[in-house]
């Protein structure tokens, strides 16, 4: 087998975050927007829509590790690892190659999950939901409580999968995509879990670039919360996990 280049990183992680949002994206959009077959299903649906997100995009990228998700890489580089993936060591470049190839898929995902609504978006009013399609928004407006939140989340799946290495479970992507649910429906309702600053930038600038009819706001108020929130629970949890020794430092 040939050693793998960050090039194949790059193209692993575009594919499995654009997969990541398309679906994820899709049952907000699913949910939300006006005259679709699941329109106001409700939170379940959107829960289990993410899990099976993350489910899908795992396995398609598989090559680079499948994080899809700026907080698990720089978990991982917190954690005390030496490699990514084997062969792909945790320095500067390698990070930044993880880093762009999620913004770049989420972007892209975001913009074909558009493109799959695009009529369902034209038929609704509120630009409110349109907006929440792409990105996450708090139910009651306070930074610190909703960086907080955010920070719980992440904590606790970047946590869960730097312990993963060490259990015996072998449930892989499907337990992953568990976690996701267990967070959306247990910490979701104040800020609509996040735990990915790419989930959330990537699509925002899509709905800001894109020709989207009466999309109002794309609230860059509020889009640092999405990002510092994760990036601050994936941090503690590698140093915690280095800390505590729960994690095979490879």
């Amino acid at each position: 087998m040939d050693a793998i280049t960050l090039g194949d990183i790059f193209l692993s992680e575009v594919l499995g975050t654009a997969i990541l949002i398309i679906l994820g994206a899709g049952v907000v959009a699913n949910q939300v927007l006006g005259k679709t077959k699941g329109n106001g299903t409700g939170w379940v649906l959107i829960t289990f829509g993410w899990g099976f997100a993350v489910f899908a995009g795992v396995y398609a990228a598989y090559k680079s590790g499948a994080h899809l998700n700026p907080a698990v890489t720089l978990g991982i580089a917190a954690s005390g690892a030496e490699t990514y993936v084997p062969g792909i060591e945790i320095n500067a470049t390698s990070t930044l190659t993880y880093l762009g190839a999620q913004m770049v898929g989420a972007f892209i995902g975001a913009v074909i999950a558009y493109l799959a609504y695009k009529q369902h978006f034209d038929a609704t009013e509120d630009p409110g939901l349109k907006l929440a399609v792409f990105a996450t928004g708090a139910e009651i407006r306070n930074p610190l409580w909703n960086v907080l939140t955010e920070a719980v989340g992440t904590f606790i799946l970047v946590f869960w999968v730097l312990i993963n290495g060490g259990s015996p479970s072998q449930m892989g992507p499907l337990a992953v995509a568990l976690i996701v649910v267990a967070i959306g429906m247990s910490l979701g309702g104040p800020t609509g879990y996040a735990i990915n600053p790419a989930r959330d930038l990537g699509p925002r600038i899509a709905h800001a670039v894109l020709p989207i009819k009466g999309k109002g706001s794309s609230d860059w108020g509020y889009s640092w919360i999405p990002v510092v929130g994760p990036i601050v629970g994936a941090v503690i949890a590698g140093l915690l996990a280095n800390g505590l020794n729960w994690i095979p430092v490879s």
